[in-house]
């Protein structure tokens, strides 16, 4: 199976209009998740493949590949069959890897539930999803995973293993958990693992994934919405194996390379852009740990020589504040991607000058379209990388459209829509928001950007983002970039609350670097003069953390409801 090679050419807009296309020059695989492994596999099984610090876990490729039949075996002894819902639940481990490419193996959809889960959310993914099976860790933290599933399937206490009959959770037959301790109704991790391996037919396996096709659904993930019920959206094995194939050639990694893998494997983050990126090139797979630590990251930076970091912005941030930071070796690193969120422009530089990632790139996209639609080359101009999120990715179409749906020409601001081989099949079970998001083959993402002569992308912000403040369209992203050059300032995002007089006014948190002390007055002063007077916020607070996703996102709307609360204010529009 070939790995495309080489920087594609970029596509640059034709006719003044704020649409392209990317290169196809590299063919889109028809492989499946399984087939991926397999070729990986058959040319590097000796090579490291995986490596899980904290849990002391060190495979090859051959031995990783081993470990993921034994789970599939097992998973099929249990009944699970091409086309059924297996939900994982649990931090970066190395049974959430396996379970990952176990499912694949088989056809069964792996449903990713976010480790931030409480029981409402959980009881709707399981039952919107309608998963038979669900792989759970013990806890994580406060969250004690075993003790909600027992709290919405009580009846587990007096259930045979494997045949949960539950009220709430009516299409749940099965809880494997993973530890070596046992919970009454619930499967051990190692006894399915072992089950397979007992009963294990390597050619009825391979019957199997040989029966399956490359654009049957594989994975539903939840999006994490600001209102409303998270959406399942549906992504086939070609939308990940392609996206993978095309991010690892954005990075240029090969077998050579290990890339540390801090960010959670429940999004797509980790699970596709890192760990199927890795899979489709033999590189080894770093994990720090169960969740993210900057001591732990740049700790598995230096002692496994790793060459490329992923991460949201907020995590390298943090890292190159580590107090240590001088005593980790990171001369390996080259290249890696930044994403998630917007990547503040001096996080950027500090990043290629002070952890020597020379060829670092910044990604866009969203869980929709399985995500990458953007991304920037090693070989681009640093300029370039620090200020845009580079181009379309191969195979793709985009275009930005005003309210009207018109494509507007180069340099205006519109939201973005991509077109492609990447966009979702939909949201599990939910044709009327897929409609709504997904309008002739167009994925609609509430983002947006500007695109330049040469193709180069900038997000400006998200469309529900925007606020306008007596009459000024104003966008947040922008005052962010420039508070974000204050020396004092570590952190910072800008939001809207509503004004009786201007409709919106302009609000900012702040986190000071560590030790340091400021004002209001002393940010307001540094702005006058640079930015326009209407952009200049009103409002301003000094704060230890900013409410975030699990994936590092900035929950902006709840920054919002609490200065609506504080200020006393009347809410007059909707989040």
């Amino acid at each position: 199976m070939s790995q495309p090679t080489g920087s594609p050419p970029g596509s640059a807009p034709r006719d003044n209009l704020s649409h392209v296309r990317g290169s196809t020059q590299s063919p889109l695989s028809s492989a499946t998740i399984a087939a991926l492994l397999a070729d990986t596999v058959s040319r590097f099984a000796d090579r490291p493949a995986v490596v899980f610090r904290e849990q002391n876990v060190r495979w090859s490729w051959a031995e990783f590949s081993a470990e993921v039949d034994r789970l599939a075996a097992g998973f099929a002894s249990l009944g699970l069959r091409r086309g059924d819902r297996l939900g994982i639940w649990s931090p970066n481990r190395v049974e959430w890897l396996v379970t990952q490419f176990a499912t694949a193996r088989i056809g069964v959809i792996l449903v990713n539930i976010n480790p931030a889960y409480r029981l409402q959310e959980l009881e709707y993914a399981l039952n919107a999803s309608g998963c038979r099976a669900i792989v759970s860790a013990e806890r994580l933290r406060t969250s004690q995973y075993l003790e909600m599933l027992q709290t919405l399937a009580p009846e587990l206490a007096a259930s045979e293993p494997g045949k949960l009959a539950a009220a709430r959770l009516p299409a749940l037959e099965c809880v494997i958990r993973m530890g070596e301790e046992r919970t009454p109704g619930m499967l051990g991790y190692d006894e399915v693992v072992s089950r397979g391996a007992s009963m294990l037919d390597r050619q009825s396996l391979d019957d199997i994934t040989a029966s399956l096709g490359c654009h049957d659904p594989i994975n539903i993930q939840f999006t994490s919405g600001t209102t409303g019920n998270p959406k399942g959206a549906t992504l086939t094995h070609h939308n990940v194996v392609n996206n993978a194939r095309f991010v690892a050639q954005a990075m240029r990694l090969d077998e050579r390379d290990a890339l540390c893998i801090p960010v959670p494997l429940y999004h797509c983050f980790g699970m596709v852009m890192s760990v199927l990126a890795c899979v489709s090139t033999g590189a080894k797979m770093v994990f720090p740990g169960e969740v993210f630590d900057p001591s732990a990251t740049l700790a598995a930076v230096s002692d496994e020589k790793c060459t490329a970091l992923h991460g949201v912005p907020t995590m390298f941030i943090t890292e190159l504040d580590v107090p240590e930071f001088a005593q980790y070796d990171l001369s390996t690193l080259r290249t890696g991607i930044m994403a998630g969120a917007p990547c503040p422009i001096e996080t950027m530089k500090r990043v290629v000058s002070q952890m020597n990632m020379r060829e670092v790139t910044i990604a866009y996209g969203m869980t929709e379209t399985s995500p990458v639609s953007f991304q920037s080359s090693t070989d681009d101009p640093l300029d370039r990388r620090v200020a845009t999120v580079g181009r379309v990715q191969p195979h793709l179409e985009v275009k930005i459209v005003d309210v009207d749906g018109s494509v507007v020409p180069i340099g205006e601001t519109g939201e973005l829509c991509t077109r492609g081989y990447s966009v979702m099949l939909g949201y599990w079970g939910d044709e009327k928001r897929t409609q709504e998001a997904v309008r002739d083959a167009w994925m609609r993402t509430g983002d947006l950007a500007t695109l330049d002569a040469d193709g180069y992308c900038n997000i400006v912000g998200r469309v529900k983002d925007m606020l306008i403040r007596g009459g000024e369209n104003v966008y947040p992203r922008e005052i962010e970039e420039f508070l974000f050059r204050h020396p004092k300032v570590q952190a910072v995002q800008v939001f809207g609350v509503p004004d009786s007089k201007y409709g919106e006014e302009i609000c900012a948190w702040i986190i000071l670097r560590a030790g340091e002390q400021a004002t209001d007055d002393e940010i307001r002063d540094f702005c006058r003069g640079q930015i326009a007077h209407y952009k200049i916020p009103r409002y301003i607070r000094f704060v230890d953390e900013m409410p975030m996703t699990v994936t590092g996102k900035a929950q902006k709307f709840a920054m919002r409801e609490r200065m609506i609360e504080e200020l006393k204010l009347v809410q007059d529009r909707p989040n």
